[in-house]
């Protein structure tokens, strides 16, 4: 009996632990529900305080002169009954590549073949040398120049329609087939990297080759009543605006007046970035408008037949295009970061046509490319001595 006595008070010992046990789960339980109910009720009671910092944007343009192509460069691109021009400019697409918008001045009318390939004075280009140029990354293209009416009406429609083909990768300005293609296209705000630019081409030169009374728009011819407005349509709206120019003195490595007030007038209205074409040879670039507005002044061919090394070497520039949002919402955009790099056009008796870089030369290519690069890196510095050479 003893024995069974001593057997239940272990037994009921154990069930009175566990019992124990139970409970003191329970209220353990209990206890951290409460403490974590209340510790979201206390955090929910909590401002949520979001932190607001400035936020910065970046988009690079790299920048390349005139394609003016002379019979002796298409004939050089002849291949299989059409044309080729992606060997000639194969060692300016792996630096154009690195950048976010590429631009160059299509010197000569794209009218294809259809209307009869030319030279100089009144040219006439393949279109096979767009595709070259988008091949190469290009997506910025000037279209208002001195040869822009070399084959009347008929030439800017065929080069209109073959850029239209390429809408998707390429930005145009300065040829258009209609007044209200012309508006659309001022009008129209463009977006790299959450900048917001516009792009306007205009030139100051005809070669006495006015548009039909009307269809002005077929080229974009420059006033400063017409800049004016064009600009304030989109002032408002863009980060930056972005203005080619076709302008200046042929041969001139200097800068001439009527650069100086364009670039000044154009300044005024707000344009933060001018870039300018037509000289055929390399000119200064410098801040203006108390460091607001960037100007290169010309940046020369890229690719040609002209004579001399003066007209064969062209400019390279890149900048960064930066926009800095504040904690007020206040925008602040900047053209910063000028670098630069010539190029030169070489051939052999107007064959075998390549466009260098100049830090890709040596002796057997042009043998005193040194003395050529001192004094035009000279040219191109003398208002900007900052300015960095190598891309």
């Amino acid at each position: 009996m003893a024995k069974k006595r001593v057997k239940v008070k272990k037994k009921l010992r154990v069930f009175i632990i566990l019992v124990l046990i139970v409970i003191l789960g329970v209220f353990a339980l209990d206890y951290f529900d409460v403490s974590s109910y209340f510790h979201k009720k206390k955090m929910s009671n909590k401002k949520q305080v979001e932190v607001i910092v400035p936020r910065e944007y970046k988009a690079s343009i790299f920048m390349v002169g005139d394609a003016l192509i002379h019979s002796s460069v298409y004939m050089d691109a002849r291949v299989n009954g059409g044309y080729d021009f992606k060997p000639q400019i194969e060692k300016i697409k792996p630096i154009a590549s690195k950048y976010d918008l590429v631009y160059y001045n299509q010197e000569t009318v794209l009218g294809g073949t259809e209307l009869g390939l030319s030279n100089y004075p009144m040219f006439n280009s393949p279109y096979e040398v767009g595709d070259a140029f988008i091949d190469a990354g290009f997506n910025l293209v000037s279209l208002a120049t001195n040869h822009t009416m070399d084959k009347g009406e008929r030439g800017v429609t065929n080069s209109v329609n073959y850029w239209n083909k390429h809408k998707d990768k390429v930005v145009t300005s300065g040829q258009w087939l209609s007044n209200e293609e012309r508006e659309k296209s001022i009008s129209t705000i463009y977006e790299k990297n959450g900048i917001k630019y516009a792009f306007i081409s205009y030139t100051t030169w005809t070669n006495g080759l006015e548009t039909p009374r009307g269809k002005e728009y077929l080229n974009n011819v420059y006033s400063e009543e017409k800049a004016k407005a064009d600009i304030a349509k989109v002032k408002d709206k863009a980060d930056i605006i972005i203005v080619a120019m076709h302008w200046g003195t042929e041969y001139s490595l200097g800068v001439d007046w009527q650069q100086t007030k364009i670039a000044n007038f154009l300044a005024s209205q707000g344009v933060g970035l001018i870039i300018g074409a037509h000289p055929h040879v390399v000119e200064p670039v410098e801040y203006i408008n108390d460091g607001k507005t960037f100007v290169i002044y010309s940046l020369g061919n890229l690719i040609s037949d002209q004579e001399g090394n003066e007209r064969l070497t062209g400019l390279m520039m890149a900048v960064d295009i930066k926009k800095k949002v504040d904690v007020d919402g206040t925008v602040t955009v900047t053209v910063e970061n000028p670098k630069a790099e010539l190029t030169y056009t070489k051939s052999n008796y107007s064959k075998n046509f390549k466009v260098y870089p100049y830090s890709q030369l040596n002796t057997s290519i042009l043998s005193n490319y040194e003395s050529l690069r001192n004094k035009y890196q000279g040219v191109v510095s003398q208002r900007y001595p900052e300015l960095k050479w190598g891309l």
